[in-house]
């Protein structure tokens, strides 16, 4: 069966995603608890100002001012909601489908935008 044919991705499909939404979430929870500390911590003058945290940030941006981290940490946990939100798609098996046109978004999108929920079609059309 194509692609384009089915109506849902299979259990096996949903179960990769799950995994590549797991580790996501995984990974943005780090990023969002580093931005959290350096919050806390960017009155004082400890070690933590040194330690290179910030890999998400270009170069040249060492020192992340409390607003700055505060932004960036609200923006992780939205994008922890929507992976979350995701995974809630994948047991119900609703995942992957456009809620725009009601068919399969691509894996090559999925793969990049897990939490996407508009086929790219849909969302040019936006």
């Amino acid at each position: 069966m194509e692609e384009s044919e089915k109506t849902r991705y299979s259990d096996e499909e949903l179960e990769e995603f799950k995994q590549l939404i797991l580790d996501k979430i995984a990974k943005a929870r780090k990023d969002y608890d580093l931005l959290q500390q350096s919050i806390s911590h960017a009155d004082g003058n400890d070690i933590l100002d040194t330690s290179p945290t910030f890999k998400v940030l270009e170069e040249g941006a060492s020192v992340l001012s409390k607003e700055e981290a505060g932004k960036l940490a609200q923006r992780q946990a939205k994008f922890i909601q929507h992976l979350e939100a995701a995974l809630v798609r994948i047991g119900n098996k609703t995942y992957g489908i456009c809620r725009e046109t009601g068919k399969l978004i691509s894996k090559e999108r999925l793969r990049a935008v897990p939490h996407a929920t508009l086929s790219i079609d849909a969302k040019r059309n936006q």
